[in-house]
């Protein structure tokens, strides 16, 4: 009995030290309390400088501050085209001054020492589908300079083409060397009846109907050449007009 006896006055006297008055209690509760008002509070600034900063469309507010806030539809995305309008704003194509063609490229090799020098010539021919045409010739190292060249003395020995309800005045015949080229006008409907190299000059001269034959040497620089002295032939009307004391409206009817 007397053990039983200390062990029970032993139990008690630890169980008073052990114990904390109930002030002590209230107090730790009201402070627990604050800290979390406390960071309620913090967490619901950041929220709301983080909705500013992001723009958010809606946001979440938590208790706790553990939810995510959802973005609205297409933030972040640029403005929800995904590409399908894009490059629209960048504007119309700029349509080009004269029409190119290319009639001829040739490339040429030398032999040396290393190996094997290649060059590159081009054949071109311009015009503005207005009458107006010309060709150039040009050679270089490189394809694209060879193009630059023939493009650059076709603009510079431009020539006029008359052209009358989509065909020619009259019928003419052109010469260079071994190289034959006759041009008879033709009516609405034909198309242009001609090759590679007559073809390329009537299209950017503006023709629509043409009869054409090519006769003697088919070299294309030969053709070229015989077309536009055809052309060089042909009578303008406005000095013929003027010859003849008419008007030029009365002379083409």
């Amino acid at each position: 009995m007397e053990n039983l006896e200390d062990a029970a006055e032993l139990a008690g006297t630890e169980t008073a030290e052990v114990n904390t008055p109930a002030d002590d209690v209230v107090d730790a509760a009201v402070s627990g309390a604050e800290m979390a008002e406390t960071e309620v509070a913090v967490t619901e600034a950041a929220m709301e400088e983080t909705a500013d900063d992001d723009n958010y469309a809606e946001v979440t507010q938590a208790e706790t501050g553990n939810e995510r806030p959802r973005r609205s539809y297409g933030e972040g995305r640029g403005d929800g085209r995904r590409g399908r309008d894009r490059g629209r704003d960048r504007g119309e194509p700029v349509e080009k001054e004269f029409v190119e063609k290319l009639v001829k490229l040739n490339r040429t090799a030398k032999a040396v020492k290393g190996g094997r020098n290649f060059s590159f010539s081009a054949l071109t021919v311009i015009g503005d589908r207005k009458g107006n045409v010309g060709y150039g010739f040009g050679k270089a190292n490189d394809v694209s300079e060879a193009i630059r060249k023939s493009i650059d003395k076709a603009k510079r020995n431009m020539v006029k083409l008359p052209v009358k309800n989509g065909t020619i005045p009259h019928e003419v015949t052109g010469f260079f060397k071994a190289s034959q080229v006759m041009l008879k006008p033709a009516c609405s409907g034909t198309g242009i009846i001609a090759g590679g190299p007559v073809r390329a000059i009537m299209e950017a001269g503006g023709v629509t109907d043409v009869l054409s034959k090519s006769i003697g040497a088919a070299s294309q620089y030969n053709v070229v050449k015989a077309t536009f002295d055809c052309i060089n032939r042909m009578m303008d009307p406005k000095t013929i007009a003027k010859n003849r004391g008419k008007s030029l409206k009365e002379f083409w009817g």
